[in-house]
């Protein structure tokens, strides 16, 4: 019997290159489009399983010279042979990751969907006289951008980001389509007494007196860490007891060196890794307040699981970041430590003074993150696959 379905392959990150971002928008397009239980539609998700050759038996350890070498051979190599072995079990493709967009040229162009998030990874080709660009960034954005410019539809996270799409003319309006990331149902107000404890054991007992700035994200150079701490270090002069918390990996060797140049204790800053996400929403819920100072951002998911999580944020005044957060976030300009500082302590006192005032700007984020929903998102793309299989 023929099967009408239009069949889907959702095509993953490698669990090992560790995007938790990345990550999340595969598993919960997943999960939300089985869920709809459409049967004019068969989803499968693919995520191949990363070989080590280089980095073999050093894990996270590993030089990154060894890793990166990996990473190239198995995006490059192995995960289009993989596809290509897969090719005729699917009609459509949908590329989570602007990054793996090098697969179109291996599934297809024309039944190929990309999500794109930002244009960090086309930089050599958009910006090809930038810092650090090397021949190989360069080659390998040039891959990528092959793939991505040929891909049928590009669903980009924000209007920010379709817009600098335009601006660079990376690919033609009319297959560009904006679809806003959800938030996921874990991050919410509700206490979770197994992740909170967990965090206890990481972070040690909540101190009252002792607001936890939160930062969630890269160290990459436009989250702008140097900022992060600058703005910390004017808080600390006039609260001496604040804590900056940073979940993401630890500093680069600059940002260590800032940290030590500005004299900061040790204590006052806790650097944790990537975490899952029922302790990241754990800490989120702790934290007095997230600061998101970024120079440039695709997205900015971030903003909207703390404001879920009914903790207000702090944010540079950038398109992308000013569409998630709308109007329960507050703004500052990009790179303004004073304006930074000064706004940091207006909403911690805030919170000391006015418990009514600061349970209304909580209340406030949690109903505007309300609005970002993963199942509008996968409803949004099953019509986008809809519309490429009929031509």
């Amino acid at each position: 019997m023929h099967d009408s379905r239009i069949r889907v392959a959702i095509v993953a990150d490698y669990l090992e290159e560790l995007w938790p971002s990345m990550d999340l928008v595969a598993d919960m397009l997943m999960r939300e489009l089985s869920a709809r239980r459409d049967e004019s539609m068969a989803v499968d998700l693919l995520r191949p399983q990363f070989t080590r050759r280089f980095s073999r038996g050093y894990g996270a350890c590993s030089p990154r010279v060894a890793v990166n070498a990996d990473r190239l051979i198995n995006r490059f190599v192995d995960y289009p042979r993989f596809l290509k072995s897969r090719k005729s079990d699917f009609d459509l493709f949908h590329i989570v990751d602007h990054t793996y967009a090098h697969l179109v040229r291996v599934a297809g162009a024309d039944r190929c969907v990309v999500t794109c998030h930002d244009l960090d990874a086309l930089r050599p080709v958009t910006e090809p006289n930038g810092n650090g660009n090397s021949w190989l960034l360069a080659r390998m954005a040039r891959r990528i951008l092959a793939g991505f410019a040929g891909a049928a539809a590009i669903a980009c996270d924000s209007a920010a980001t379709l817009d600098a799409v335009l601006r660079f003319h990376l690919a033609p309006a009319q297959r560009l389509s904006v679809n806003p990331n959800g938030v996921a149902d874990i991050f919410n107000p509700c206490p979770d007494p197994g992740a909170d404890a967990q965090v206890c054991s990481l972070l040690g007992s909540v101190d009252p007196h002792a607001p936890e700035i939160l930062h969630v994200g890269s160290t990459i150079p436009r989250k702008r860490i140097d900022l992060l701490l600058r703005i910390f270090v004017a808080l600390r002069r006039e609260l001496p007891t604040a804590r900056l918390i940073r979940v993401g990996g630890t500093f680069t060797a600059a940002q260590r060196r800032l940290m030590d140049q500005l004299a900061l204790p040790g204590d006052s800053v806790r650097i944790l890794p990537f975490l899952d996400r029922e302790t990241l929403a754990a800490v989120y819920r702790r934290a007095a307040l997230v600061l998101l100072p970024s120079e440039a951002e695709g997205y900015g998911l971030p903003a909207l699981e703390a404001m879920a999580c009914g903790t207000p944020v702090l944010a540079s005044d950038i398109a992308a970041l000013r569409e998630v957060g709308g109007p329960a976030t507050a703004f500052c300009p990009v790179a303004d430590v004073p304006r930074w500082s000064a706004a940091l302590l207006a909403l911690l006192d805030e919170r000391r003074e006015s418990s009514s005032g600061w349970a209304e700007r909580c209340d406030a984020g949690v109903k505007w993150a309300a609005r970002f929903t993963w199942r509008e998102y996968a409803d949004r793309a099953a019509d986008l696959y809809r519309a490429i299989a009929a031509g």
